[in-house]
């Protein structure tokens, strides 16, 4: 029982680093106010690759 429900968490923490990566300039927009976008955009997709990863490899490492 535990092991589906970490691995729900790990893929729900999947799909919004996922959502982070596609949707970056339109979160930058709404969510940031400064001036230069492309440098929010980039700093966005590279957290959601990071929570990609972080949470792909918890799932190797409990075996899921």
């Amino acid at each position: 029982m535990l092991q589906i429900i970490i691995k729900l968490v790990c893929l729900i923490i999947i799909l919004f680093g996922v959502i982070m990566i596609f949707d970056a300039r339109n979160l930058t927009k709404k969510f940031f106010g400064f001036g230069d976008q492309n440098e929010g955009s980039s700093g966005l997709k590279i957290l959601g690759f990071i929570i990609v990863i972080i949470s792909a490899i918890i799932m190797m490492v409990f075996k899921l």
